[in-house]
């Protein structure tokens, strides 16, 4: 049983250390969302294609992040509240090559806040909240 723990350990080893050996070729941000959201950290995903064709993700400790608004918290984009934007760009530099970088501009999610939110007790007692027809109510009206 040892023997095949060993032979287990040094493949998952000298697996990890030809993917080290390779070197990172570019990187493109694959982002989670289309768009930034203000007071939130917003992860800013960047793999980097190695010369051998692998993928490889990448985080702040082989990037260089920065940003045209907001703040940096390792790959999390923090904007403000405050922030009166429409769209952040965001460049995202190899560290151990800072020939390799790229950059994306990525738009701020725009919605209509209600004036005014519900009070738990408004949404416990069901009140002050329009009633929806179902579909069939509305064919026949």
């Amino acid at each position: 049983m040892k023997i095949i723990y060993y032979i287990l350990l040094t493949l998952i080893v000298g697996a990890g250390r030809t993917a080290q050996a390779q070197q990172v070729d570019s990187i493109f941000f694959h982002l989670y969302t289309d768009s930034l959201k203000k007071g939130v950290h917003n992860y800013i995903n960047v793999d980097g294609k190695l010369s051998n064709g692998r993928w490889l993700p990448l985080t702040a400790k082989e990037l260089n992040f920065t940003a045209s608004a907001g703040k940096f918290d390792n790959c999390n984009l923090i904007l403000d509240t405050a922030f009166k934007g429409e769209k952040v760009t965001v460049k995202a530099t190899l560290k151990s090559n800072p020939q390799v970088w790229k950059e994306v501009t990525i738009y701020l999610k725009t919605v209509d806040i209600p004036e005014r939110l519900r009070t738990v007790d408004e949404i416990l007692q069901g009140g002050n909240a329009p009633a929806r027809k179902s579909k069939r109510n509305r064919r026949n009206s």
